[in-house]
């Protein structure tokens, strides 16, 4: 029987509570294969007890894992840049998981903001840069706390970075029914890091004459978004630009407790995938059992479909669509009174 180490890092907040869903769906949908869950105390709560958001090797931990599964990081009484940083970022950097994937799509029974729009038009996967651009965190601040204080921040694209992340859009897109493409820039203000962009993304275009492309800008691309989201399939974007559209792709699901992601290195796999739901720790609602599951159910999905087990991933997901089809056990950010066990239970009853 095939078994896969899986590292556990729940994290902060509510990712204490959708985490352990996740973890019986992956069971329940397990066949031919297990899973070794290693669970990590690591995020806001090991920093206050130690100084640090992972310990000293934390990395080395990691790197003979198949695939971490994170929850959420964050706290209020820990600065963002500190748990962002020191932990999400570090991982993503140190094992060079370049492509963060995000589904955007509206499961069945559950209406999008959107006034008549059904999931037929709301069905997008962004490929989001995730080790390059505006995250790098080069910059500095100079003459601190006086009136002439400077503070600066670098966005750095190299060739091969913005090339390995489009060529993979592309490689994606080929594969999907419509062929369509989109690249988000903002080469009319930028005319040097997005101008490479542009470039890189028409040389590539040449290999895939297959795939139909287009070019948007990231305010014009947040408006199509709205008006017209039936005309975005794949979409490639830079660290910043996606990251933001892909939270307005969560707004256009019906709710940020459905967006999953996933931390990719495609090609030279260097360390373990990464996958995540996307909503943050949410401590507002911390420790009354009423978060979304959902997200980090379809996490699960996610990386099991990275780790060639097709068939539990696609069980998964079908669970989820079916109890949202069934509009009978829904959690508060959805309009229903259901408990995050309430619904997780139902999943797991469909598997």
């Amino acid at each position: 029987m095939r078994t896969y180490r899986i590292a556990v890092l729940p994290g902060d907040g509510i990712g204490k509570e959708v985490i352990p869903p996740a973890l019986r769906a992956i069971e329940a949908a397990a066949a031919g294969f297990s899973c070794e869950f290693k669970p990590l105390d690591w995020g806001c709560e090991y920093y206050h007890r130690t100084g640090n958001m992972m310990p000293p090797g934390g990395l080395e931990q990691l790197r003979p894992m198949d695939a971490i599964l994170l929850g959420a990081i964050g706290h209020p009484t820990v600065p963002d840049h500190v748990s962002l940083r020191d932990l999400l970022l570090r991982i993503r950097f140190a094992f060079d998981l370049y492509v963060n994937l995000r589904p955007v799509e509206l499961l069945p029974g559950i209406e999008c903001p959107l006034r008549g729009k059904t999931a037929s038009q709301i069905n997008m996967l962004f490929v989001r840069e995730n080790t390059e651009g505006e995250y790098c965190g080069i910059g500095g601040r100079f003459k601190r706390d006086m009136a002439e204080e400077v503070a600066f921040q670098e966005s750095v694209f190299t060739r091969r970075g913005t090339e390995r992340v489009i060529r993979y859009a592309f490689g994606l897109a080929s594969k999907r029914p419509r062929k369509k493409l989109a690249s988000i820039t903002k080469s009319n203000a930028m005319q040097y890091t997005m101008v490479l962009w542009d470039e890189v993304f028409a040389e590539v275009a040449r290999d895939f004459p297959e795939v139909e492309t287009a070019k948007y800008h990231v305010d014009a691309a947040a408006a199509r978004m709205i008006t017209a989201p039936e005309s975005l399939d794949v979409v490639v974007g830079s660290n910043l630009f996606a990251d933001i559209l892909t939270d307005l792709g969560g707004a256009l699901q019906g709710s940020l407790g459905l967006a999953a992601s996933a931390n990719l290195n495609p090609q030279e796999r260097c360390g373990p995938a990464m996958f995540e739901p996307v909503h943050g720790s949410a401590p507002d609602i911390e420790g009354r059992g009423i978060a979304n599951p959902i997200a980090a159910i379809w996490a699960a999905s996610l990386m099991l479909e990275y780790l060639g087990e097709s068939q539990a991933a696609v069980k998964i997901k079908n669970a989820l669509q079916a109890v949202t089809g069934e509009r009978r056990v829904r959690t508060p950010d959805l309009g229903g009174k259901s408990t995050t066990e309430e619904f997780a239970s139902a999943v797991i009853q469909q598997i």
